[in-house]
Protein backbone atom coordinates (compact mmCIF):
# COMPACT_ATOMS: atom_id res chain seq x y z
CA UNK A 1 0.00 0.00 0.00
CA UNK A 2 2.91 2.52 0.12
CA UNK A 3 3.03 3.58 -3.26
CA UNK A 4 -0.20 3.53 -4.21
CA UNK A 5 -0.66 7.19 -4.93
CA UNK A 6 2.34 7.86 -6.52
CA UNK A 7 1.14 4.33 -8.61
CA UNK A 8 -1.88 5.97 -9.62
CA UNK A 9 -0.12 9.71 -10.53
CA UNK A 10 1.96 7.68 -12.79
CA UNK A 11 -0.60 5.99 -14.92
CA UNK A 12 -2.91 8.66 -14.97
CA UNK A 13 -3.59 10.45 -18.12
CA UNK A 14 -3.55 14.09 -16.30
CA UNK A 15 -0.02 13.21 -15.72
CA UNK A 16 0.83 14.82 -19.02
CA UNK A 17 -0.89 18.10 -18.35
CA UNK A 18 1.17 21.06 -17.46
CA UNK A 19 1.71 20.76 -13.57
CA UNK A 20 1.43 24.52 -13.23
CA UNK A 21 -1.71 24.28 -14.72
CA UNK A 22 -2.81 21.46 -11.99
CA UNK A 23 -0.97 23.59 -9.23
CA UNK A 24 -3.08 26.98 -9.97
CA UNK A 25 -6.53 24.54 -10.12
CA UNK A 26 -5.66 23.04 -6.77
CA UNK A 27 -4.57 26.50 -5.45
CA UNK A 28 -7.72 27.96 -6.49
CA UNK A 29 -9.54 25.45 -4.95
CA UNK A 30 -8.13 25.41 -1.39
CA UNK A 31 -8.13 29.59 -1.00
CA UNK A 32 -11.86 29.42 -2.28
CA UNK A 33 -12.76 26.19 0.34
CA UNK A 34 -10.91 28.21 3.13
CA UNK A 35 -12.48 31.74 2.38
CA UNK A 36 -15.73 30.82 1.76
CA UNK A 37 -18.34 31.90 3.85
CA UNK A 38 -20.43 29.35 3.48
CA UNK A 39 -20.64 25.21 2.54
CA UNK A 40 -22.12 25.69 -0.64
CA UNK A 41 -18.40 26.77 -2.54
CA UNK A 42 -16.28 24.21 -0.45
CA UNK A 43 -19.01 21.22 -1.44
CA UNK A 44 -18.84 22.62 -5.08
CA UNK A 45 -14.70 22.34 -5.32
CA UNK A 46 -14.93 19.14 -3.68
CA UNK A 47 -17.39 17.88 -6.38
CA UNK A 48 -15.18 19.09 -8.62
CA UNK A 49 -12.06 17.55 -7.74
CA UNK A 50 -13.77 14.60 -6.89
CA UNK A 51 -15.10 14.09 -10.48
CA UNK A 52 -11.95 15.09 -11.62
CA UNK A 53 -9.71 12.43 -9.91
CA UNK A 54 -12.30 9.59 -10.55
CA UNK A 55 -13.49 10.92 -14.30
CA UNK A 56 -10.19 12.42 -15.80
CA UNK A 57 -7.44 10.98 -13.86
CA UNK A 58 -9.22 7.18 -13.74
CA UNK A 59 -9.08 6.27 -9.72
CA UNK A 60 -11.37 3.67 -8.91
CA UNK A 61 -13.95 4.82 -7.10
CA UNK A 62 -13.67 2.53 -4.14
CA UNK A 63 -10.14 3.21 -3.51
CA UNK A 64 -10.84 7.11 -3.43
CA UNK A 65 -13.80 6.88 -0.76
CA UNK A 66 -11.35 4.65 0.93
CA UNK A 67 -8.49 7.90 0.87
CA UNK A 68 -10.69 10.17 1.87
CA UNK A 69 -12.74 8.36 4.29
CA UNK A 70 -9.95 8.93 7.19
CA UNK A 71 -9.10 12.10 7.45
CA UNK A 72 -12.97 13.45 6.90
CA UNK A 73 -13.54 11.21 9.93
CA UNK A 74 -10.84 12.62 12.34
CA UNK A 75 -12.70 16.29 10.81
CA UNK A 76 -15.62 15.28 11.85
CA UNK A 77 -15.02 14.12 15.31
CA UNK A 78 -13.75 18.18 15.31
CA UNK A 79 -17.06 19.22 14.15
CA UNK A 80 -18.97 17.13 16.58
CA UNK A 81 -17.04 19.19 19.59
CA UNK A 82 -17.80 22.51 17.54
CA UNK A 83 -20.99 21.29 17.19
CA UNK A 84 -21.91 21.10 21.07
CA UNK A 85 -19.57 23.46 22.73
CA UNK A 86 -19.29 26.48 20.15
CA UNK A 87 -21.95 28.81 18.58
CA UNK A 88 -25.16 31.05 20.33
CA UNK A 89 -28.33 31.29 18.75
CA UNK A 90 -31.45 29.66 19.13
CA UNK A 91 -31.41 26.08 20.59
CA UNK A 92 -32.12 23.27 17.72
CA UNK A 93 -31.46 19.83 20.09
CA UNK A 94 -30.37 19.03 22.98
CA UNK A 95 -29.55 15.98 25.43
CA UNK A 96 -28.55 15.17 28.67
CA UNK A 97 -25.95 13.43 29.64
CA UNK A 98 -24.11 13.08 32.93
CA UNK A 99 -25.56 15.61 34.42
CA UNK A 100 -24.26 18.36 31.42
CA UNK A 101 -27.02 19.67 29.38
CA UNK A 102 -25.42 19.89 26.01
CA UNK A 103 -27.25 21.41 23.24
CA UNK A 104 -27.11 21.93 19.32
CA UNK A 105 -27.48 25.72 18.54
CA UNK A 106 -28.07 27.52 14.99
CA UNK A 107 -24.33 28.94 15.26
CA UNK A 108 -22.81 25.96 16.13
CA UNK A 109 -24.20 24.00 13.56
CA UNK A 110 -23.58 26.38 10.91
CA UNK A 111 -20.20 26.44 12.04
CA UNK A 112 -19.53 22.51 12.22
CA UNK A 113 -21.13 21.93 8.67
CA UNK A 114 -18.79 24.84 6.89
CA UNK A 115 -16.01 23.70 8.72
CA UNK A 116 -16.71 19.73 7.36
CA UNK A 117 -17.34 21.33 4.16
CA UNK A 118 -14.21 23.34 4.42
CA UNK A 119 -11.80 20.57 5.34
CA UNK A 120 -13.71 18.12 2.31
CA UNK A 121 -12.98 20.51 -0.04
CA UNK A 122 -9.20 20.30 0.68
CA UNK A 123 -9.03 17.51 1.17
CA UNK A 124 -10.62 16.60 -2.73
CA UNK A 125 -7.46 19.33 -3.88
CA UNK A 126 -4.63 17.44 -2.53
CA UNK A 127 -5.80 14.28 -3.80
CA UNK A 128 -6.45 15.47 -6.58
CA UNK A 129 -2.83 16.89 -7.05
CA UNK A 130 -1.28 13.70 -5.08
CA UNK A 131 -2.80 11.21 -7.72
CA UNK A 132 -2.52 13.15 -10.93
CA UNK A 133 1.41 14.22 -10.15
CA UNK A 134 3.59 12.39 -9.88
CA UNK A 135 6.25 13.56 -6.56
CA UNK A 136 9.22 13.70 -9.34
CA UNK A 137 7.24 16.49 -11.36
CA UNK A 138 6.35 18.38 -8.09
CA UNK A 139 10.03 18.45 -7.11
CA UNK A 140 11.02 19.58 -11.08
CA UNK A 141 8.15 22.46 -10.51
CA UNK A 142 9.90 23.54 -6.90
CA UNK A 143 12.89 23.40 -8.76
CA UNK A 144 11.78 25.82 -11.00
CA UNK A 145 9.95 27.78 -9.20
CA UNK A 146 13.74 28.84 -7.65
CA UNK A 147 12.89 26.63 -4.25
CA UNK A 148 16.67 26.27 -2.15
CA UNK A 149 18.19 23.56 -3.63
CA UNK A 150 18.92 22.27 -0.33
CA UNK A 151 15.20 22.41 0.44
CA UNK A 152 14.50 20.02 -2.39
CA UNK A 153 16.87 17.72 -2.27
CA UNK A 154 15.89 17.20 1.69
CA UNK A 155 12.94 16.48 0.65
CA UNK A 156 13.67 13.66 -2.46
CA UNK A 157 15.86 12.22 0.22
CA UNK A 158 13.15 11.88 3.01
CA UNK A 159 10.46 10.90 0.57
CA UNK A 160 12.56 8.15 -1.29
CA UNK A 161 13.67 6.75 2.57
CA UNK A 162 10.47 6.90 4.12
CA UNK A 163 9.27 3.81 2.34
CA UNK A 164 12.92 2.19 2.34
CA UNK A 165 12.04 2.38 6.21
CA UNK A 166 8.44 1.02 5.82
CA UNK A 167 9.22 -1.64 3.82
CA UNK A 168 11.84 -2.36 6.87
CA UNK A 169 9.25 -1.94 9.73
CA UNK A 170 6.74 -4.15 8.02
CA UNK A 171 9.60 -7.14 7.61
CA UNK A 172 10.61 -6.84 11.15
CA UNK A 173 7.11 -6.51 12.06
CA UNK A 174 6.22 -9.81 10.24
CA UNK A 175 9.25 -11.87 11.61
CA UNK A 176 8.05 -10.61 15.21
CA UNK A 177 4.51 -12.04 14.47
CA UNK A 178 5.22 -15.17 13.07
CA UNK A 179 7.51 -15.65 16.47
CA UNK A 180 4.37 -14.71 18.60
CA UNK A 181 5.94 -11.45 19.42
CA UNK A 182 2.45 -10.00 19.82
CA UNK A 183 0.72 -12.67 21.49
CA UNK A 184 -0.48 -10.85 24.66
CA UNK A 185 -0.27 -6.76 25.94
CA UNK A 186 2.84 -6.90 27.59
CA UNK A 187 4.52 -9.31 24.35
CA UNK A 188 3.63 -6.49 22.23
CA UNK A 189 5.02 -3.49 24.06
CA UNK A 190 8.43 -5.47 23.88
CA UNK A 191 8.39 -6.04 19.91
CA UNK A 192 7.48 -2.37 19.32
CA UNK A 193 10.20 -1.21 21.73
CA UNK A 194 12.77 -3.31 19.88
CA UNK A 195 11.07 -2.57 16.10
CA UNK A 196 11.63 1.13 16.93
CA UNK A 197 14.90 0.79 18.27
CA UNK A 198 15.72 -2.06 14.95
CA UNK A 199 14.74 1.19 12.93
CA UNK A 200 16.44 3.66 14.87
CA UNK A 201 19.47 1.88 13.72
CA UNK A 202 18.94 1.05 10.33
CA UNK A 203 18.11 4.34 9.73
CA UNK A 204 21.41 5.74 10.96
CA UNK A 205 23.45 2.80 8.97
CA UNK A 206 21.42 3.75 5.96
CA UNK A 207 22.31 7.38 6.08
CA UNK A 208 26.20 6.42 6.42
CA UNK A 209 25.64 4.05 3.06
CA UNK A 210 23.77 6.81 1.44
CA UNK A 211 26.22 9.59 2.29
CA UNK A 212 29.42 7.15 1.33
CA UNK A 213 27.69 6.28 -2.07
CA UNK A 214 26.86 9.98 -2.93
CA UNK A 215 30.45 11.10 -2.04
CA UNK A 216 32.39 8.42 -3.81
CA UNK A 217 30.25 9.58 -6.99
CA UNK A 218 31.28 13.32 -6.63
CA UNK A 219 28.54 15.07 -5.20
CA UNK A 220 28.82 18.45 -5.77
CA UNK A 221 25.61 19.56 -3.32
CA UNK A 222 23.11 19.49 -5.98
CA UNK A 223 20.98 16.41 -7.77
CA UNK A 224 19.91 16.36 -11.14
CA UNK A 225 16.52 16.31 -12.06
CA UNK A 226 14.97 15.77 -15.56
CA UNK A 227 12.17 17.76 -16.75
CA UNK A 228 10.49 18.28 -19.92
CA UNK A 229 8.17 20.77 -21.29
CA UNK A 230 4.14 20.27 -21.27
CA UNK A 231 1.94 22.83 -23.40
CA UNK A 232 -1.07 24.10 -22.17
CA UNK A 233 -3.95 22.59 -24.53
CA UNK A 234 -6.55 25.08 -25.71
CA UNK A 235 -9.52 23.07 -24.09
CA UNK A 236 -7.38 22.45 -20.65
CA UNK A 237 -6.95 26.39 -19.91
CA UNK A 238 -11.06 27.04 -20.95
CA UNK A 239 -12.10 24.36 -18.36
CA UNK A 240 -9.86 25.35 -15.59
CA UNK A 241 -10.82 29.27 -16.78
CA UNK A 242 -14.41 28.16 -16.21
CA UNK A 243 -13.87 26.46 -12.88
CA UNK A 244 -12.19 29.51 -10.98
CA UNK A 245 -14.82 31.45 -12.33
CA UNK A 246 -17.27 29.08 -11.15
CA UNK A 247 -15.69 29.11 -7.40
CA UNK A 248 -15.70 32.87 -7.64
CA UNK A 249 -19.39 33.14 -8.85
CA UNK A 250 -20.89 30.46 -6.45
CA UNK A 251 -18.39 32.15 -3.33
CA UNK A 252 -20.15 35.67 -3.94
CA UNK A 253 -23.67 34.50 -4.76
CA UNK A 254 -24.06 32.20 -1.86
CA UNK A 255 -22.06 34.15 0.78
CA UNK A 256 -25.15 35.05 2.71
CA UNK A 257 -26.97 31.01 3.06
CA UNK A 258 -26.98 29.04 5.85
CA UNK A 259 -28.00 26.31 7.33
CA UNK A 260 -30.60 27.62 9.98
Amino acid sequence: MNNLLDEYALVSPLRHSNNWLKLIVVAAGVLGGVSAASPVTPLFIAVCMGFAAVVLAKVPVKFYLKLIALPLGFAATGSIVILFFFGTGYEIASIDALGYHLAIRSQGLNMAVLVMARTLSGMCCLFFLALSTPMVELFSVLKTSRVPDVLIELSMLIYRYIFVLLEVAVSIKFAQTVRLGYKDFLSSLHSTAMLAGTLFIRSWEQGERLYIAMDSRCYDGKLAMFSYKKPVKAFELILTSIYVISIIAISFATKNISIV
